[in-house]
C-alpha cells in the first residue's frame, strides 16, 4: 500500500497487486490510518450530535435497555460537515474502485453506534442478505473509537464471501435485522485505533459482540457499489443501482428524527 496524499482528510491509498488479491481471496482488507485521529474525533462528535438530534443523548447511549441498542444507524449527515467531506471524498471512492475493479458509486453511508452498558450482539450476517446485489459491493467501516472485543468491535469471517449469498433468518430480537442460519465457529475480531478502517465485501459474513464498557462504541460505514451492479429489494425486479438508488446519499441541512419505518439493514 502506498500513501501518496491526503484530500478532505482521507489518505490516498494505492494498493499493490498483493493487497487486491488478498481482498479478493479473504474478503476483507485492513486500512490503517485511513483518516487521522483528529478527524476521527471530530467525526465522532458529529455522529453523537446526530444521535442526540435523533433522540438518543450521550447519557442514553451509555446504557443499554433493549434490542435496539445493539446498533443505532442513521444515514443523515450535515452539509459541510467533516462527515460530508469524508463520505464524498475522492480518495475514499478510489479505495472502493480499486478493490472492486471499476467505476463505483456511493450506495449508503450510515452511523454504527452500539450502546455502552451491555449493548447487544449484532448477529453475524451478510450485507447482501438485505438488498441483493448481482455484482461487487463494498463496506468501508471506520473506527471512531478504539475498537476491541470489550466494546463490541467488528468481527469478520475470512473467505466466507466465497460461499455466495446465504439464506437468511430473522434476528430473533424483534427488529428488522437478519442473520445467517448458524453462527460461525471461527471469526476474526478486528481491533482498531480511531481513524483505522476495514474494507469488506458485501458477501463477507460479519457481526459484532456486546459492548460491556460504560461508553458507546462509535463507528461509521460507507458502502459503495460498482456501477454495473443491479439489485433487488422488496421482492421487486432487478434495477441498475446507479440509475435507481435505493437510499438517499446527499447531505442534509438539518437532522430530523427518524420516521416510523426503521432501516431494514442495508
Amino acid at each position: 500500500m502506498f500513501l501518496t496524499s491526503i484530500a478532505d482528510g482521507v489518505q490516498s491509498m494505492q494498493f499493490t497487486a498483493g493487497e487486491i488479491r488478498f481482498y479478493k481471496e479473504e474478503g476483507y482488507l485492513l486500512l490503517p490510518a485511513l483518516v487521522s485521529t483528529e478527524l476521527a474525533s471530530m467525526m465522532r462528535d458529529e455522529v453523537l450530535h446526530i444521535m442526540e438530534q435523533s433522540g438518543a443523548s450521550l447519557e442514553r447511549l451509555r446504557r443499554a435497555a433493549g434490542a435496539g441498542d445493539k446498533l443505532r444507524q442513521s444515514t443523515q449527515y450535515l452539509a459541510g460537515s467533516k462527515l460530508d467531506s469524508v463520505i464524498n471524498s475522492p480518495n475514499l471512492l478510489s479505495v472502493a474502485e480499486q478493490l472492486m475493479g471499476g467505476p463505483s458509486t456511493l450506495y449508503m453511508p450510515f452511523s454504527a453506534v452500539k450502546n455502552g452498558g451491555g449493548g447487544g450482539r449484532f448477529h453475524f450476517h451478510q450485507d447482501n442478505q438485505y438488498t441483493r446485489f448481482d455484482g461487487p459491493g463494498i463496506n468501508i467501516w471506520m473506527a471512531l473509537d478504539p475498537m476491541s472485543p470489550e466494546n463490541g468491535c467488528l468481527e469478520v469471517v475470512p473467505r466466507s464471501h466465497l460461499r455466495g449469498t446465504l439464506e437468511r433468518v430473522a434476528s430473533g430480537d424483534g427488529d428488522a435485522h437478519v442473520k445467517v442460519g448458524s453462527d460461525p465457529s471461527h471469526f476474526l475480531p478486528i481491533r482498531m485505533r480511531p481513524g483505522d478502517a476495514v474494507a469488506f465485501t458485501r458477501l463477507t459474513i460479519h457481526g459484532s459482540g456486546p459492548n460491556i464498557t460504560s461508553e458507546p462504541r462509535v463507528a461509521y460505514a460507507t458502502q459503495f457499489h460498482r456501477d454495473d451492479v443491479n439489485a433487488i429489494w422488496e421482492n421487486g425486479l432487478p434495477r441498475r443501482l446507479k440509475d435507481h438508488p435505493r437510499w438517499p446519499t446527499s447531505p442534509v441541512a438539518s437532522i430530523t428524527p427518524p420516521d416510523a419505518k426503521s432501516l431494514d439493514g442495508h
